[in-house]
């Protein structure tokens, strides 16, 4: 049905469409093409004037058009049932069409790709059909192409090389087959995710996939029939890259160079005719992991083996006697060691004692021990073995444990310290404490419950304790006891990124440059990739936001207070700052809460939702957001779009890029004299879009958003 059919059949039947605008129109043969969906289109009125104001429509102001134009659809996840009218293609300012996770069926239409503003097409999870559409490379601004898990088959069209602006192509879990083709890659210079995998693709790995420099993730060409040889060309591709070319018909020697070197077994599994490292099947025929005797040397060992199953009589006696007579060593050398500690005459034990042996009055051996004992102090031996039981669950609880052996100070010392408070929230009191060595710690109290569950906190301590990075805060002990839990950390001596951006005149600080900007997103992004993928745990923050990074002199950046929420609900209440150190210093109301938290991911806005971390990705985009116009998300209340709430600063963002608003009306106006950095600024813009897309699964990894940046004025 042609545009012009199609209005004179709405003009027909809804008289009232006369005053609806064209793009509303053509959205209505959207809602004609579904079967059902009352709940989804239950606002959309032939009878207005604009769809602007339908559910998952979004407009905007274009210059020269009277009125503002539709420039987005988002119906994800709606259970519709239906196909896409062609006549969407009538949307000539549409950017962003979001039809994911639906019953859409049917073939793409060809004149959808006269919408040429088309940059994002998301139709993953639907059952549509049909070859790739040739034409779709005609949308010169593509960049993000996700037909992932519908039914589409046959021959990738060579036309897939005018797709030159590309970043992300997903095509996995179709029906595709042929080649891969190999002359359309070189020109694709942004891409950087290509998804292939689970498809019926046949031939050779083209050696220009080689050429993907911008590549971030994983290539995927898993679960295909390719075959030949793995192209040493593949090693060019950035080292952060992962390949994933499991379960193919692959043959011969894995290469060995470049980025060949980063790669685990598992990218190369379900290939039998696939050798070399770091599969344990090497290329001559034996396992890696095993020798083979052939030839005239295996006869000399005729003696020592009795057969290929088992060893010889003679030979297992003769390794039982060694076995045994290590052990019996090993014993001796034990006790010997303990009774040496034991004589050390400079210990002292808990039990009330002096250690025997030790000089000195045994007098002042018993004060000192009793007043270490009273606060919870140990010996090195001691505190060494209470701190393994605690990480094994062990009996032992409270005291004071050193979990950095470099960083170690007795409970007095910090009881007699001056304190200073630096800052209250829903997760305690913070001070600011100078030890005796005037070395200034951080110390945080956690509240006085959680009795029953010392195993489990010690354990998550520890953890914590665990993670070491320049760009993370590094916890250095902690104190349990019945009416008392502390964290100690380094003190970092300059605040916060909340404090430097707003200040006490709501102004950025002076030496916020762009540069020391671009440091702490840079910084910030190391850091809280690493406790992503690297940190022991491969934690996930839950509340990155300015007041959580925080800043050294030299402006470099700390990520802070990661796996307070869990060690908080561990000891069971709201911290509450009745007396600490003596109650010298002020009590906060237990009750009061903080302001809305605006970073937070919008489907964490959802009663009993997990934390995960796509939600640090979306709060740390809007960190980043922050630092490049110098607005706050709290500055307004979010807004609520098709059920979902957005900060009004990443609407703000995403509009002045659709209306492609001058850079000076975005950036912090503080930051405007410094035009050289244009392209920067720029670049970072895309990498916080990127991080605050709504859909999750399509925002990236840190990983991924950390290496971004690092090229950034690199």
């Amino acid at each position: 049905m042609t545009p012009s059919t199609l209005l004179y059949f709405l003009l027909l039947i809804f008289p009232s469409a006369l005053s609806l605008s064209s793009d509303g129109l053509a959205l209505l043969s959207l809602k004609s093409a579904v079967d059902g969906g009352a709940v989804t289109f239950s606002d959309w009125n032939d009878g207005d004037t604009t769809p602007c104001r339908w559910s998952g429509i979004a407009c905007s102001s274009i210059s020269g058009e009277p009125e503002p134009r539709v420039v987005g659809i988002a119906l994800a996840g709606k259970s519709l049932r239906g196909y896409i009218p062609s006549e969407l293609g009538t949307l000539r300012y549409l950017r962003r069409l979001n039809l994911h996770d639906n019953e859409f069926y049917g073939v793409v239409p060809v004149q959808l790709f006269n919408a040429t503003a088309l940059h994002s097409l998301y139709l993953h999870r639907n059952n549509l059909s049909g070859p790739f559409p040739p034409s779709l490379c005609t949308l010169r601004r593509l960049e993000n192409l996700d037909f992932s898990e519908n039914s589409f088959s046959g021959h990738l069209p060579p036309e897939l090389k005018d797709c030159k602006q590309l970043q992300r192509l997903n095509l996995a879990r179709n029906n595709f087959s042929g080649d891969i083709p190999a002359n359309v890659w070189s020109g694709m210079d942004e891409l950087v995710q290509l998804d292939l995998s689970d498809n019926q693709f046949e031939g050779p790995i083209p050696d220009e996939l080689g050429d993907l420099s911008s590549l971030s993730g994983t290539l995927n060409l898993s679960f295909n029939h390719l075959s030949g040889k793995v192209p040493a060309s593949l090693g060019k591709l950035p080292a952060t890259v992962s390949f994933d070319l499991r379960n193919n018909n692959l043959t011969g020697e894995i290469p060995q160079t470049g980025s060949f070197s980063n790669q685990g077994p598992t990218a190369f599994l379900g290939n039998p005719n696939l050798c070399g490292f770091p599969l344990r099947k090497s290329c001559n025929g034996s396992d890696s992991g095993r020798g083979s005797q052939e030839g005239p040397d295996a006869a000399a060992h005729a003696g020592t083996f009795h057969s290929e199953k088992g060893l010889s009589p003679g030979l297992i006696i003769l390794i039982s006697a060694a076995d045994a007579a290590g052990v019996a060593l090993i014993g001796l050398v034990i006790v010997y060691v303990y009774w040496k500690r034991k004589d050390d005459g400079n210990a002292c034990s808990c039990a009330g004692k002096s250690k025997f042996g030790g000089s000195g009055s045994g007098e002042e051996k018993m004060n000192l021990c009793a007043l270490q004992c009273m606060n919870g102090v140990k010996s090195d031996e001691e505190e060494e073995e209470e701190e393994e039981e605690a990480g094994e669950g062990g009996r032992v609880e409270g005291g004071l444990v050193n979990i950095d052996k470099g960083f170690r100070f007795e409970l007095d010392e910090l009881l007699r310290a001056s304190a200073y408070v630096l800052g209250k929230s829903g997760l305690g009191i913070v001070y600011k404490v100078v030890l005796a060595n005037g070395v200034p710690v951080a110390v945080r109290r956690l509240g006085e419950g959680g009795d029953q569950r010392y195993k489990e906190f010690a354990a998550e301590v520890h953890a914590i304790g665990k993670v070491r990075h320049p760009n993370i805060v590094r916890l250095r002990a902690y104190y349990w006891a019945h009416d008392e839990k502390l964290l100690i950390s380094d003190f970092i001596s300059n605040g916060n990124l909340a404090q430097a951006l707003r200040g006490r005149s709501g102004q950025p600080s002076p030496n916020l440059s762009w540069s020391t900007r671009l440091r702490i997103a840079k910084g910030a992004a190391r850091g809280l990739s690493y406790l992503h993928e690297c940190s022991p745990r491969k934690f996930v923050h839950g509340d990155i936001k300015p007041s959580n990074i925080l800043l050294d002199n030299d402006y470099q950046p700390y990520i802070s207070d990661f796996g307070l929420n869990r060690l908080i609900s561990i000891t069971g209440n709201t911290p509450s700052t009745g007396g600490l150190m003596g109650g010298a210093l002020p009590y906060m109301n237990s009750s009061q809460k903080e302001k809305t938290n605006n970073y937070k991911a919008p489907e964490a806005r959802f009663p009993s939702s997990r934390p995960t971390q796509k939600w640090d990705v979306y709060s740390f985009g809007i960190v980043l957001l922050e630092l490049l116009t110098g607005r706050t998300p709290e500055s307004s209340p979010t807004t609520s779009t098709s059920s979902v709430e957005v900060p009004d600063l990443v609407r703000w963002v995403r509009k002045g890029f659709e209306q492609e608003s001058p850079l000076s009306e975005m950036v912090d106006p503080s930051l405007l004299q410094e035009v050289r950095v244009k392209k920067e600024v720029l670049a970072v813009f895309h990498v916080a879009l990127a991080c605050t897309e709504g859909d999750p699964e399509v925002r990236p990894r840190m990983k991924t958003v950390s290496e971004n940046l690092e090229r950034i004025g690199s």
